[in-house]
């Protein structure tokens, strides 16, 4: 049946699920957004203790999403994973730096005899959720203002720009939606932080944690509404037919009239990141964390389907026009993708057992117990 599948329908398949996957990243970085409040609603080391403890029982996730997340694209999209990571390697060798410190820091920050001190992998852990996230918004934003690359007629990657894709961050529209995920993780780290741990004789702490989610939100909105304007005026990449690209007059407006579902997507995800705050800040809710979650997801769906959707070119290239890479002229052959389609079919059986293993780590709130034992962060 699957092997029966036309190959300009495999290659959409495959885009929908690697912005799956790259949307459930997008939600998991609660994780380095919770990093980023460690010193601002933390009062004492018991309180420290508490918000690391907490994460510490998730990083992992976040890590593992991001390698599937490049799996995926590796697999499925081998031209863009060799033209991205091939000629934009300094961006994605800090932001690995970034993730490879944030491990470090878990394993070591409660080590005896640890010679570099505490405070310095907590730094660490700021690093990996405000540089790192940061770099990996402007990432994503090279996917609506292109990249600076040409590939000659041997998929041979040739970058224009010393700074070798760092250049993306001088973007004002590249580092707004940065920003926005920075502090968009620090509204999910909040509200994640206000569900897991037990607050008993800890009421102060509680009220930075939930005053802070909402502080975070209105530090996000300028950015985000800087990054959508932008987004529903900006000339787009599309190309027609014979694959031949050019620039659009008001592409990706276009694009979101053209699939209203995706439009609704955006919508609803905004107004579900809203809900959650309005339910953490304000009416003492401790499930905000599920609905601003959910709607984190619909909000990287819509702007995954939106740059590559709709004969739009997800990867365009700055340099050289031609060069841009689309969904079909950047996939893997027919025969991978239906082998890697029959292989993702286990894919709910995964995402079950993460479900389960995560309602039994969080089935009990975290207190002060459990930060002073051999496995405590």
């Amino acid at each position: 049946m699957i092997g029966n599948l036309d190959t300009a329908l495999l290659q959409q398949i495959w885009w929908i699920l690697a912005s799956v996957v790259g949307s459930l990243f997008l939600f998991l970085n609660f994780v380095q957004g919770g990093q980023t409040l460690l010193w601002q609603v933390s009062g004492d080391e018991d309180e420290k203790s508490l918000i690391i403890n907490s994460l510490g029982r998730k990083w992992e996730l976040t890590f593992t999403t991001l390698v599937l997340f490049g799996g995926a694209l590796f697999a499925a999209f081998p031209k863009f994973y060799a033209t991205s990571f091939g000629g934009a390697y300094w961006v994605w060798i800090l932001i690995l730096f970034t993730f490879i410190v944030q491990a470090v820091s878990y394993e070591y920050r409660k080590k005896p005899d640890n010679f570099l001190g505490a405070w310095v992998y907590e730094l660490f852990l700021f690093i990996n959720g405000s540089v790192g996230i940061l770099l990996i918004g402007a990432a994503v934003g090279t996917f609506f203002t292109g990249s600076n690359f040409t590939l000659n007629e041997y998929n041979q990657v040739s970058w224009t720009h010393p700074l070798r894709g760092l250049e993306a961050a001088f973007s004002l529209f590249n580092l707004s939606l940065g920003l926005f995920l920075v502090f968009n993780a620090r509204v999910l780290g909040a509200m994640y932080l206000v569900s897991s741990i037990d607050f008993s004789g800890r009421p102060q702490f509680e009220a930075r944690l939930r005053r802070s989610c909402v502080v975070s939100l209105v530090c996000a909105l300028p950015f985000l509404l800087y990054v959508l304007i932008s987004l529903l005026l900006m000339d787009g990449f599309g190309f027609d037919a014979a694959g031949v690209v050019s620039m659009v007059d008001g592409k990706y407006l276009a694009n979101l009239l053209a699939m209203p579902i995706v439009l609704g997507l955006l919508l609803l995800g905004l107004v579900l990141v809203i809900w959650g705050v309005v339910m953490t800040s304000f009416l003492g809710g401790t499930r905000g964390i599920w609905f601003g979650g959910l709607g984190t997801v619909l909000v990287g769906l819509a702007v995954f389907f939106t740059a590559g959707f709709n004969n739009t070119a997800f990867y365009p290239s700055k340099a050289d026009l031609q060069s841009s890479l689309t969904i079909y002229n950047a996939s893997s052959s027919h025969y991978t993708l239906t082998a890697m389609t029959y292989v993702a079919l286990v894919i709910p059986l995964v995402l079950a057992y993460i479900a389960y293993v995560w309602w039994l780590m969080d089935a009990r709130k975290i207190t002060t117990d459990d930060i002073g034992g051999r496995k405590a962060y």
